[in-house]
């Protein structure tokens, strides 16, 4: 073998690197061991003295490597992750919103022209949503005003710094939208990193979606979703305002119940009692928290005087009914009336009757009085588009803090600029109260007791210490440039994750015991050496995701399962291909080289082929089908380097030795199994054309009759849940159960894994992707089971995919499948040189695709219900891989056989290339046969899809590669041949092995 010599030094190399980093993951697992010892009583193990043992040694060196020592924060960060399917936690994709942006650049703009643009954009974004926002609004400025120059718009001082003038081409104006947008983009994913950063779970990931707004993140282990939601889609838009005395802003409000009490006089019974209906089912939900003080402003509630009384309506008013909370002087509403309070606000009353710089602002937590939830409304002098007095980007530093009461509060210094627009702020307001807003929301109004110099100041009332912090960490990172919305969100349950570690373990264990068995029963001694190649290749894969930090999740196992496979195909086809050798009467020595020599192109070819799927995933896919991708990618490279070189040095070290008369190729089993094989195979292709059309088209009019594929929530958008129950449920019961709440919208309720377990997924409010909507949905699915109480349904995990992201996967996952097939075309034609090669392959492929999307709508028939989604495109894609793989190796054998005997047609050495390839082919299709049917039995629900569509594929995918793929080129290419040959194809035809015709080197 040569460069033997680089081939040791770089398996050295890598061995000492993997081992290196897999030394942190049984650190960190012998770092948590001792703490659960540490936190066990009685046998009960106290999660708090757990955490605590944990963070006091999060800073501390907990060993020490080549002479460095590493804290357990530093051995965590290295370690081999797991991933949310594994171990629990929250994944997320946010978008951030061009709308805002465009709105920022124009100054806020109130031409009508520019707004009617950029509401029908909006309404196009949702037809539209892989088309940039920009440009749809561009066009739709067109529409609204033609001939219009946008520079009109945007031509002010703030976009003088960008290039745009009043002469500036639409063009320009547009480029300079487009660079804003993409730089806000990169702003918002580096502010969330930061707060990420800072949040203190281990092993987060965050990271740009290429080509979009979007931003994803993975948070392992969290356990509050909704702290998370708030960490990561409030803007931190901080503002310092004046604030309106009641004496001041009181007969507005005077004047505003007087023309609602006129207002409900002049309406109908029927036209009132439907506006009352109309306001109180407003689904307007108002944040809460209480009102806070800032540090050196004295807190000073508003008196209880006759004069602020006097501000307040009578209680025979409309505003009256509302303004229920029992503190003198002060305006706050019950927490169940705040949609009806929005709504009057939102009324033309209060627009024509309240000043214009009066804006009614809620306080970010409510107070509990008696038992009852009040909001406070805080008059704000604000006019809505003008800028705050001050703003967040005056804050440098800002900390969680303990205030004299050894309350939470966040304290917070400012910068030179800041600290002197304060000091002026405060002095201008002596005894009056400032108000501090964030996104919109009150944290405090405290009055002014004397001017503020050195610009330093809390935030502080009734904080939990996380609210202190994340409040802190987000005024720290700054303000979002953009508001963010939530369009895609899972989050997994630790119970869920236990059961996913456990099955991911058996079924890989599982299929390598399969696969090593396997071997070693048909090989003999050379299998031992392909399983010992097999288990290095284990190890290589491990140590490269922890050198790289990728976390290992359930899709990854599914993909390390069939690298395995792939791993033992390599051998497979070089032991064949040895064997070949000594049949044909050469030495051992020998037929090892010339071996491994005739197998490594066919190996190189199949490699090539995976590895374009592969990128593929990796580039279009999200989430599970990205993690999926991750493994095939690292498997490819470790696969190719363990089963063509490491197996070789093996054996010819042991050829070299004393072991060399025991070394053997085949056992008792295997030594006459295929051989001899004369079967015509291609004369059987007319039966193989009709029974696959017969096939497809029964699946797609399967399909059309059951309405349509089963899609996944990741297709047609929506919210699943799963849900346990103490005891097992009829799944049509509760979705019978559920429906009603959903208002009728589709609902499919199955079982997941467990008799008493359910997956329920539902489209209520798909096209909502609110934090509101979220809560509406999961309002009513608890609704719906409220009649399974005493079985105490608990909510294990939950998913979101927006109806936007959900289109976004579909156009790409049919776009994966096109260049998939592109790129294959490609190589094959460059590597065959003949396009009806290509194309051979391509239509197989196609045809391997189509039959496994009609066997779903077959097997519904049989009670199987399985969902088309990301991780069954990735199954797809595996699925075309491996026929792929199958079609090259025989590719391969038809090359070689024409190349040793130019005088022969292809027609005339289609057959014998089958039949010898035939062995390769099934013990290549009964060893990943095993592993995938294993995984179908114990890798749980998760991948019960991706399972079934693997092992339909692998039949499928061996059945095209020797009656649809070589056959269609022996219907184009060998046709034309024997035109041009002037002959008869059908008689050239051979199904004889052996045939006389092939040279003796051939056979």
């Amino acid at each position: 073998m040569r460069n033997k010599g680089l081939i040791i030094g770089l398996t050295i190399i890598v061995s000492a690197l993997c081992i290196y980093f897999l030394t942190f993951t049984f650190i960190s697992r012998r770092v948590q061991n001792d703490a659960v010892v540490y936190a066990t009583k009685n046998g009960q193990v106290n999660q708090q003295q757990r955490q605590h043992y944990l963070d006091s040694v999060w800073r501390a060196p907990v060993t020490s490597l080549l002479g460095v020592d590493y804290t357990y924060r530093d051995v965590r960060s290295s370690e081999l992750g797991l991933g949310l399917d594994l171990k629990g936690g929250m994944h997320m994709t946010l978008e951030v919103s061009p709308v805002e942006i465009v709105r920022a650049m124009s100054g806020n703009s109130k031409d009508p022209r520019f707004n009617r643009a950029m509401e029908q954009a909006q309404t196009a974004q949702k037809a539209n949503p892989s088309t940039p926002f920009t440009t749809l609004f561009a066009q739709a400025y067109r529409d609204v005003a033609p001939g219009d120059n946008l520079a009109r718009i945007f031509a002010n001082t703030t976009n003088k710094s960008r290039g745009i003038d009043i002469n500036s081409t639409n063009e320009k104006v547009l480029g300079a939208i487009d660079k804003e947008v993409e730089e806000a983009i990169d702003r918002s994913f580096n502010i969330l990193r930061t707060r990420i950063d800072k949040f203190g779970t281990s092993q987060p990931s965050i990271q740009r979606v290429k080509g979009t707004g979007r931003i994803q993140v993975e948070l392992p282990g969290v356990d509050n979703p909704d702290r998370v939601r708030k960490l990561l889609q409030g803007q931190a838009k901080l503002e310092f305002w004046e604030v309106w005395r009641q004496d001041e802003f009181g007969p507005y409000l005077q004047q505003l119940d007087q023309a609602l009490i006129a207002k409900e006089k002049t309406a109908t019974p029927a036209t009132a009692a439907a506006g009352a209906m109309a306001t109180a089912t407003d689904s307007v939900a108002a944040k809460g928290d209480s009102t806070s003080l800032a540090s050196q402003l004295a807190n000073k509630k508003a008196a209880a005087t006759a004069k602020a009384d006097s501000t307040k309506p009578q209680q025979n008013s409309v505003l009256a009914r509302l303004f229920t909370m029992p503190i003198p002087g002060q305006l706050g509403v019950n927490l169940r009336d705040t949609a009806r309070m929005n709504a009057i606000l939102r009324s033309q009353e209060a627009r024509a009757i309240l000043p214009p710089n009066l804006t009614l602002l809620w306080s970010v937590k409510p107070e509990i009085i008696e038992g009852q939830e009040y909001l406070k409304l805080n008059a704000i002098r604000k006019t809505p588009g003008t800028e705050a007095p001050l703003g967040g980007e005056v804050v440098a530093d800002a900390r969680q803090d303990y205030d004299q009461g050894g309350r939470p509060e966040v304290s917070m210094a400012m910068n030179p600029s800041g600290a002197k627009k304060w000091q002026r702020m405060t002095g201008a307001n002596i005894g009056r109260q400032v108000g501090i807003v964030l996104d919109d929301y009150v944290y405090s109004d405290p009055v002014v007791q004397s001017e503020i110099a050195g610009g330093n100041t809390s935030i502080s009332g009734n904080f939990s210490i996380e609210e202190a912090q994340d409040l802190s960490n987000v005024l720290k990172a700054g303000k979002l440039p953009a508001p963010t919305r939530i369009v895609e969100e899972a989050v997994v349950g630790p119970s869920l994750g236990q059961e996913a570690i456990n099955q991911g373990l058996y079924s890989s264990l599982a299929g390598l015991l399969i696969i090593m068995a396997f071997m070693a029963l048909y090989y003999g001694r050379a299998g031992l050496v392909a399983d010992a190649a097999l288990l290095f290749n284990s190890f290589l894969i491990l140590g490269v995701l922890a050198q790289f930090s990728f976390a290992l999740t359930l899709p990854g196992i599914a993909g390390l399962i069939l690298v395995f496979a792939s791993s033992v195909d390599a051998n497979v086809l070089i032991f064949e291909r040895i064997r070949e050798e000594l049949d044909h009467g050469l030495t051992l020595q020998d037929a090892i080289a010339k071996g491994y020599s005739r197998a490594f192109s066919a190996i190189f070819d199949s490699n090539v082929t995976t590895l374009i799927i592969a990128l593929i995933l990796f580039i279009f896919g999200t989430g599970p089908v990205q993690n999926f991708a991750v493994t095939l990618l690292i498997g490819i490279f470790t696969s190719f380097l363990s089963a063509v070189y490491i197996s070789r040095l093996i054996i010819e070290w042991l050829v070299k030795g004393k072991e060399v008369s025991k070394m053997t190729f085949s056992t008792f089993l295997s030594r006459k199994l295929f051989n001899n094989l004369n079967f015509d195979i291609v004369g059987k292709r007319k039966i193989a054309y009709a029974f696959s059309a017969a096939f497809i088209v029964i699946g797609f009019v399967l399909m059309a009759i059951q309405g349509g594929p089963n899609l996944g929530v990741d297709f047609r958008g929506g919210r699943a849940y799963v849900v346990d129950f103490a005891k097992p449920e009829v799944a049509s019961d509760v979705r019978e159960a559920v429906t009603a709440s959903f208002q009728g919208a589709g609902t499919e309720v199955k079982t997941f894994g467990n008799a008493n377990r359910l997956r329920i997924t539902t489209g209520y409010l798909a096209d909502d992707e609110s934090v509101v909507a979220d809560k509406k949905v999961e309002n009513a699915l608890l609704a719906g089971l409220k009649k399974y109480g005493a079985d105490n349904p608990q909510i294990r995990s939950t998913s979101k995919v927006g109806a936007t992201i959900a289109d976004d996967i579909k156009r790409t996952s049919v776009l994966s499948l096109g260049l998939t097939l592109l790129g294959i075309f490609i190589y094959v034609l460059f590597r065959f040189e003949k396009w009806q090669y290509s194309m051979a392959a391509v239509v197989a492929l196609f045809h391997d695709a189509l039959l496994v999307i009609a066997c779903f709508p077959i097997a519904r028939l049989f009670g199987l219900n399985y969902e088309m989604d990301q991780i069954f495109v990735a199954a797809v894609l595996t699925i075309i891989g491996f026929s792929m793989n199958d079609t090259v190796v025989i590719y391969d054998r038809i090359r070689e056989y024409l190349r040793e005997n130019p005088k022969l047609t292809f027609a005339q050495v289609v057959n014998p290339a089958l039949n010898s390839t035939f062995s390769r082919t099934m013990i290549t299709f009964t060893t990943l046969f095993l592993v995938v049917l294993v995984l179908y039995i114990f890798g749980g629900e998760t991948l019960r899809s991706f399972s079934f569509a693997m092992l339909v594929g692998i039949i499928f995918g061996t059945y095209s590669s020797l009656f649809i793929a070589t056959p269609i080129i022996l219907d184009t290419y060998g046709r034309k041949e024997a035109r041009e040959r002037g002959t008869d194809m059908s008689t050239q035809i051979s199904d004889d092995v052996d045939a006389p015709k092939l040279s003796k080197a051939t056979v």
